[in-house]
C-alpha cells in the first residue's frame, strides 16, 4: 500500500457493542446509558417480530413499534413516521433491521433531531454513516448530517441467522461495495485503506461459508464485522460512481438496493480500474485474485446472486434515461464520468457479461 502523507479523517461520536444476544441484552442497556426513556422503535413489516422482541426488551422504555420502513425511504414514508414519533413523545429511536429500517430511522433524525439506535439484521453497513437518502418523486437524494448517525450500534450476530441465504448474499456485497469505492474516494486515508481492505477479505471469506451453512453463527459473526468495517469506509468517505449508479437504478427504476448494487459492483471498478490502480491492488490482496472486477463478478455469481439488471427488471430502453441521470450532476470520481461510458457500464451490467476493465483515460 502507498502510503500517503496528505490525508484527513475525522472520527465520530458512535458507540458499538458487539456480541450475540446484544440486541435484546444491550439495547436496553445503550438507552439507558444515552438517558433516553421513550423509544420508537421502527423497522420493516417483515422484521417485525424481531423489532418486537427488542420492544419487550426495552420495557417500559418503549413508545411504540412503527413497522412501515421501505426500501429506498420515500419520503410519504418519512413523513408518516415523524408524524408516530411525535405524536408517541418519543425521545430517540431504535432502527431494527436492514438499510430500510436504519434508513427511516435516519430520516426522523434528521427531521427531528431525535439520537437514533441501530440493530442491524443485514449487512449492509448503513447504520455506520452519517449518510441519509430520501425518494421523492422516483428521484433518490442522499446527504450527510451528524444528527443522523446513530449514536450507539449493537450488532448481533444471532440476528443474522434468519436471513435467507440470497439476501445473505446480496447484502454481503452490498457491504463490499461501499469499502471498494471507498479505497478510491479522493477523501481516503491510509486507515480508511485498512479498514477496506480487511472488510472486503472477511465478509469475502464468510460469505461461501454461509452459503455452505447459513446456521454458522461464527461465520455469521465475521460477515458482521467485516459490514462494520465496510460501512465504516463509506461513512468516512465521498460516494463516487458505483453509489450514483445504484441511487438512480433504485430510486428512479425501483431496482432493489442490494441486488443492485451486487450487479454493479464488478462494472463500476472495472471502468474506475485505470484511474484507481491502488484501490484495485488491494482488492486483489483481499481477494486473492489477480482480475479484481472478475473476481468479485464470480464471487457473487458463483454464490447464487443475480449477474444482470435485465434480471432486476430493468427494461434495455431505460439505459440511456439512468445514463443521463447519472451524469447529470457532477460528484467526486477518480475516472472522469461521461455519458458514454456510463452507457457502456450500464449496458455491460444490463447483460451481465464479464467485466472488463477499460482503457486508461488518455
Amino acid at each position: 500500500m502507498t502510503f500517503s502523507t496528505d490525508f484527513s479523517y475525522e472520527t465520530r461520536p458512535v458507540r458499538v457493542v458487539f456480541r450475540p444476544g446484544a440486541s435484546v441484552t444491550a439495547t436496553p442497556d445503550e438507552a439507558e446509558r444515552l438517558g433516553l426513556r421513550r423509544l420508537l422503535v421502527v423497522c420493516g413489516s417483515q422484521g417485525e417480530s424481531v423489532a418486537r422482541t427488542v420492544a419487550d426488551a426495552l420495557g417500559d422504555s418503549c413508545a411504540g413499534v412503527h413497522a412501515e420502513a421501505r426500501m429506498h425511504v420515500p419520503v410519504e414514508v418519512a413523513h408518516r413516521a415523524v408524524e408516530v414519533a411525535r405524536a408517541a413523545g418519543a425521545d430517540g429511536c431504535v432502527a431494527v433491521g436492514g438499510g430500510s429500517a436504519i434508513g427511516l430511522g435516519k430520516a426522523i433524525a434528521l427531521r427531528t433531531g431525535l439520537p437514533l439506535i441501530a440493530v442491524p439484521s443485514t449487512y449492509s453497513g448503513s447504520e455506520m454513516t452519517p449518510v441519509w437518502g430520501l425518494t421523492d418523486h422516483g428521484v433518490k437524494r442522499t446527504g450527510r448530517d451528524p444528527v443522523v448517525q446513530p449514536r450507539s450500534v449493537v450488532y448481533d450476530p444471532e440476528l443474522t441467522l434468519s436471513l435467507p441465504v440470497p439476501l445473505t448474499v446480496t447484502s454481503g456485497v452490498n457491504a463490499l461495495a461501499h469499502a471498494v469505492e471507498a479505497l478510491y474516494a479522493p477523501d481516503t486515508s491510509p486507515l480508511v485503506s485498512l479498514m477496506a481492505e480487511d472488510g472486503v477479505r472477511a465478509m469475502a471469506e464468510a460469505l461461501p461459508l454461509l452459503v455452505a451453512d447459513p446456521d454458522d453463527l461464527e461465520a455469521r459473526s465475521r460477515a458482521l464485522y467485516g459490514a462494520w468495517l465496510c460501512g465504516t469506509c463509506l461513512g468516512a468517505t465521498t460516494m463516487g460512481l458505483h453509489h450514483k449508479l445504484c441511487h438512480v437504478l433504485g430510486g428512479t427504476f425501483g431496482l432493489p438496493h442490494a441486488e443492485t448494487h451486487t450487479v454493479v459492483l464488478p462494472y463500476a471498478l472495472a471502468y474506475n480500474a485505470p484511474a484507481a490502480p491502488g484501490a484495485v491492488t488491494a482488492v486483489r490482496r483481499a481477494l486473492g485474485a489477480e482480475d479484481a472486477p472478475r473476481a468479485l463478478w464470480e464471487l457473487a455469481g458463483g454464490l447464487g446472486a443475480p449477474r444482470s439488471l435485465r434480471e432486476l427488471g430493468l427494461k434495455k430502453s431505460d439505459l440511456p434515461t439512468a445514463a443521463a441521470q447519472v451524469t447529470g450532476e457532477p460528484y467526486a470520481n477518480p475516472r472522469p464520468v461521461a455519458a458514454h461510458g456510463v452507457l457502456g457500464v450500464l449496458t455491460a451490467a444490463y447483460e451481465g457479461r464479464e467485466p472488463e476493465s477499460a482503457e486508461a483515460p488518455q
